[in-house]
């Protein structure tokens, strides 16, 4: 179908392009971006229209770490309702993690997965799969294989190697062919608390994670990145000290790349107020310092990309005593005005805004399935995957707004809600209206 975009700010983050343009679309691809005075081409008639005055038309968002749930946990999440979700948020690119249910570790399993998620017809999924096989830690996968069946990387997800020489073995054998390995830094035996190392969780009573959970795994990893020159994604950076390792290793030429979640960006361990298991995600929520440090961080590029961290979870999983509740929080359909809400507060440009969103959470991709030149970009000739949103509505994070099955988050409460800019207006995947918002 030929759709034409009417009358937006047409922002390109990767080319720096910022005009009022309309955009056409044609087969699956964009066929025209003209401003001011320049004429659509003389062959191209629009079957549909979409008025995007005062809306902003971006590249559709692409989120790093999305948990689908499914397969094996259908009860918190179903394919159909994330992806819902996804496309309600202006999301056309995610990648979900191997921590299913059976684990992404069988090239049979990643086909699946991908079959019936563009079955779906809604954003595109990116699977990792397993580092090592069942994710314990023993046995390496065979990437290859997983590679060949469409997996973008490999991942232990949140289940630390204790076994450093494991690691070694799959950065070797990682390095050698070319994949990128995600690790979220934590140290197996120090990570096992559920809230911030500090004063509030002394005083709540609650196990503390300290920092040096993370900063002790970044040692780790570095230090064999230097030894094998493997590529590495850092999954959720919380901490102030982990900002400071991962911008010396930046400085020192490792291939690394890092991303920060939208929990840890606006929230601190003072947000879990009375036990309130909303607010109980991974990694913890740490002290307001750590926040500030993340949210410099990724002005200034020393951190990639701002991840949801979806992890939709049911009724029954949070409705337990905060140690005991299952740690996770949903977050699709907020990454986009959190990340406007950051440039608010920390004075970024909207551009810079959306490039954590887009641009540059598609160079961690890298070349992914023929469309390594079009993910996160707006370009004639690309794929045409937009977000079309009203920068100047408001809207409240309610468990009612949310698409997701999961409605819980720390963003929303019993009744009420925080008040978040943007609205998204309508989403385009491969050229095809996937969310339009009544």
């Amino acid at each position: 179908m030929n759709i034409l975009i009417q009358n937006g700010r047409v922002m390109d983050p990767a080319s720096g392009f910022d005009h009022t343009a309309d955009v056409a679309v044609a087969d699956g691809h964009i066929v025209a971006m003209v401003k001011g005075d320049e004429k659509l081409p003389a062959n191209f008639k629009a079957e549909q229209s979409i008025d995007a005055k005062g809306c902003i038309v971006a590249p559709g968002l692409v989120d790093l770490q999305v948990r689908l749930r499914e397969p094996g946990h259908e009860h918190e999440g179903m394919l159909a309702s994330e992806l819902t979700a996804a496309v309600a948020g202006g999301v056309t690119s995610l990648v979900c993690p191997p921590d299913t249910d059976p684990v992404l570790d069988e090239p049979g399993l990643i086909e699946m997965l991908k079959f019936r998620a563009e079955k779906l017809h809604c954003a595109r999924v990116f699977p990792l799969g397993a580092l090592t096989r069942g994710l314990k830690g023993e046995v390496l996968t065979e990437m290859s294989d997983l590679t060949d069946a469409g997996c973008v990387g490999f991942s232990q997800a949140e289940v630390p190697l204790e076994n450093t020489q494991v690691l070694q073995r799959a950065l070797q054998y990682a390095s050698t062919f070319g994949y990128t390995v995600w690790l979220r830094p934590q140290d197996m035996h120090l990570g096992k608390g559920v809230a911030a190392s500090g004063p509030l969780a002394t005083r709540l009573g609650l196990s503390g994670v300290p920092v040096a959970a993370e900063t002790i795994a970044l040692h780790a990893i570095f230090a064999l990145m230097r030894a094998t020159r493997a590529r590495v994604h850092l999954c959720r950076i919380s901490s102030a000290e982990g900002v400071a390792l991962v911008r010396a290793a930046k400085q020192e030429g490792l291939a690394v790349t890092a991303d920060v979640s939208i929990n840890s960006l606006h929230l601190s361990d003072h947000d879990i107020g009375y036990f309130d298991s909303r607010a109980r995600v991974t990694p913890v929520l740490r002290q307001q310092r750590d926040r500030d440090a993340l949210r410099a961080a990724l002005a200034d590029g020393t951190l990639d990309a701002l991840v949801s961290d979806h992890t939709p979870i049911d009724n029954d999983g949070k409705a337990l005593p905060f140690a005991e509740a299952e740690s996770g929080a949903t977050g699709l359909e907020l990454l986009l005005s959190l990340s406007l809400k950051w440039a608010q507060d920390s004075k970024v440009s909207v551009l810079r805004a959306l490039d954590v969103l887009t641009a540059q959470p598609a160079k961690v991709l890298g070349k992914v399935q023929g469309h390594s030149t079009s993910l996160g970009q707006l370009h004639v000739g690309g794929v045409a995957d937009i977000v079309v949103f009203d920068p100047a509505a408001e809207w409240q994070v309610t468990p009612d707004a949310l698409h997701s099955q999961g409605k819980h988050t720390p963003f929303a409460f019993d009744m009420t809600g925080m008040v978040l800019p943007a609205r998204v207006k309508a989403t385009l995947v491969a050229g095809r209206i996937a969310y339009r918002l009544a």
